[in-house]
């Protein structure tokens, strides 16, 4: 005899897949009722990962409309921040956050569940639960997983989705590079991956990269000339040319004078993109990387940095230019971090001309994994910093990309 536990899963599951992202917050509802679930609420994380955004026509207990939260000041932000599962408060406490006021009931509790896309945060669930109980636990974070990949197998056919996670209009530029990135995190047992960029909604030629093939991460990150339409082109065929070279089999010097030759015959030597093509063998630590023009990779271990990946660069890619060295390696140890970045980084100028520099950079990265901060939220908090040293508008795109190799630190993106 099913349980009701499963009940409740395998009915959503069922009804959805005729359903849209709209119909989530009903059929989540109707099927998370059954085993004493109630006044459950879907949110979704927006692009800046500044607030979580509650899908259309949801309500909370005395009809209001739900608002967005704050990601860096409330509860369900603190469950977002740390991939936990958070009690809210009630009434009084949840009109202050800005979260929806719920009215409390003797012996029920009111949650905050992570969303998770494999370590990927993508919104929250809010749900009203019996008392505490293991079996309940086990079933929030049963359905949370379940509306997560329900979420995931919808958004991309959604303008809904599309919409809400969005704050402002988006250049061009920024619209093919968003449709173009994977997602900004990404773990398994051997490796955990973050990046992060901005200006999320003006972005022109930074863009990143990264895959798996069997025990080889594939890494790129590039940084192409311009802020505008032309340089978001230049971005988009270096991605392109790299990953179709990638999955022809071809070695990393190839591939970057591939790419070389694929900006150049488009736009004749007048445009060109720095960047790092890179292999990170997952089982024995050994990184291989050609650099094309641009900032050299940094190695964090134990709190400190221990190198700066320097090398002879080949010339940027689009002038034809030819190779002026080979393939670099670099032994990395367990634990160690990989910091994968653009000058808008490090170039960032306040309005009074202070830079925001390397070594900001580097401290602010080594105190947040001192707090044992995970790499995905670092980098979350980092490019924020970053914002707020410019009073929020960037003169340049600023994007990060880190890769922890063995650091054991996986289960602290998962609930």
């Amino acid at each position: 005899m099913r349980s009701e536990g499963e009940r409740m899963l395998g009915g959503l599951l069922g009804a959805s897949h005729l359903a849209a992202i709209e119909d989530l917050p009903v059929l989540v509802a109707e099927y998370a009722k059954p085993v004493g679930f109630c006044q459950t609420m879907i949110y979704v994380v927006d692009l800046q990962q500044q607030y979580l955004v509650p899908l259309p026509g949801q309500h909370d207990a005395v009809g209001e409309s739900l608002r967005p939260i704050r990601i860096d000041s409330t509860l369900a932000g603190r469950a977002y921040r740390n991939v936990e599962v958070v009690q809210a408060r009630y009434v009084v406490e949840a009109e202050a956050e800005g979260e929806p006021a719920q009215p409390a009931e003797e012996g029920r509790r009111r949650l905050w569940v992570p969303l998770l896309d494999g370590t990927e945060r993508v919104g929250m669930l809010a749900v009203t639960v019996p008392a505490a109980d293991d079996d309940i636990d086990w079933r929030v974070k049963q359905l949370a997983s379940l509306v997560s990949l329900l979420m995931i197998s919808k958004r991309n056919f959604s303008d809904t989705y599309a919409s809400l996670v969005r704050a402002e209009s988006m250049t061009l530029s920024a619209e093919v590079l968003w449709n173009l990135m994977p997602s900004g995190s990404f773990a398994n047992d051997k490796v955990v991956v973050g990046a992060a960029l901005e200006p999320a909604y003006e972005v022109g030629g930074d863009v990143y990269d990264f895959a798996l093939a069997g025990d080889t991460l594939h890494l790129s990150i590039f940084d192409a000339m311009g802020h505008d339409t032309s340089a978001g082109l230049t971005a988009t065929i270096a991605v392109g040319a790299c990953r179709n070279n990638r999955l022809r089999g071809t070695g990393l010097l190839a591939a970057s004078e591939a790419i070389d030759e694929a900006i150049a015959e488009q736009f004749g030597a007048t445009r060109f993109a720095t960047g790092i093509l890179a292999d990170l063998n997952l089982k024995t630590g050994e990184l291989t990387w050609v650099n094309r023009g641009h900032h050299p990779p940094l190695v964090i271990r134990r709190g400190r940095r221990v190198a700066t990946l320097e090398s002879v660069p080949s010339p940027p890619m689009g002038f034809r230019l030819g190779l002026s060295a080979g393939l670099e390696h670099y032994q990395l140890e367990r634990g160690d971090r990989l910091l994968f970045y653009t000058d808008g980084i490090i170039e960032a100028q306040s309005p009074e001309g202070e830079v925001f520099g390397l070594e900001r950079f580097i401290d602010f990265v080594v105190r947040r994994e001192a707090d044992g901060m995970s790499g995905p939220e670092t980098l979350r908090r980092l490019i924020q910093s970053i914002l707020e040293h410019q009073h929020g508008r960037l003169q340049d795109d600023a994007t990060v990309l880190s890769v922890e190799w063995r650091g054991e630190k996986e289960q602290r993106l998962t609930m």
